[in-house]
């Protein structure tokens, strides 16, 4: 009974929201979107080259509907075994790398997104602020997004966009303030694009001290389990339900 109303909590929170998301406040920082990304190609080909092959190999391979919902991403999506399940009735395209930025993803974009029809994008990349002295600020963040959303728009002009936010994780958690930040920044930016929309996650990963709630995930404190995955499933499908 708790997980039933805590799942319906979730989703009518989620659609209340959607107004908010739809708002066209004005993106103060333009210098945010001024990020020269070809100074990532050298290492991200180097460490993903082989990863975005394979996902190339299953783009021949695979058949999927003109009407699917593509998901890029890092390990999050990636690991996601049962997406097909728990995404129905909507059918998924999963193509994620563990260990993905957004700075890989924003190298790799054509080939992970031009392959595809879809009828909306959801993007969930986790890795660009962990607490370490390489950490993207939230402008980068947001000015690599942009980049990707552009290469997105060459090829589809109108589906949604979806950028999942990053989670609150334990394993991260002294990463927070800055992960929050960058979230923050990205929702901004939402704001100010036709069909672009930000996937807040706090009220269903933070308990009521605002501390990662571990029994959503596995045991490296970082990773969704089923139970986590099933939130996400929920809170993916009510944005889509309203968006589509």
């Amino acid at each position: 009974m708790r997980r039933r109303q805590f799942l319906q909590g979730v989703s009518a929170g989620l659609l209340a929201g959607t107004a908010a998301v739809h708002s066209k406040a004005a993106f103060a920082d333009h210098g945010q979107l001024n990020v020269e990304v070809e100074k990532y190609r050298k290492a991200a080909v180097e460490r993903w080259e082989d990863d975005i092959k394979m996902l190339e190999e299953r783009d021949k391979s695979e058949q999927h509907p003109d009407d699917s919902i593509l998901f890029v991403g890092s390990s999050s999506i990636r690991r996601w075994d049962n997406i097909a399940t728990n995404m129905l009735p909507y059918h998924a395209i999963q193509r994620g790398y563990g260990g993905a930025k957004w700075s890989d993803v924003a190298i790799f974009a054509e080939r992970l997104i031009s392959p595809h029809n879809f009828r909306a994008a959801v993007f969930f990349v986790g890795n660009d602020i962990s607490g370490g002295e390489n950490d993207k600020t939230p402008s980068e963040v947001v000015g690599l997004f942009a980049h990707v959303l552009k290469t997105l728009r060459k090829h589809n002009a109108t589906a949604p966009v979806f950028y999942i936010a990053v989670t609150p994780t334990a394993r991260r958690f002294e990463a927070w303030p800055k992960i929050k930040a960058a979230n923050s920044a990205i929702g901004k930016f939402c704001r100010t694009k036709d069909n672009t929309y930000f996937l807040g996650t706090e009220n269903i990963y933070l308990d009521g001290d605002g501390k990662p709630r571990n029994e959503f995930f596995v045991e490296d404190k970082l990773h969704l389990n089923q139970a986590g995955y099933d939130l996400w499933a929920a809170a993916i499908k009510s944005h889509l339900d309203s968006s589509l």
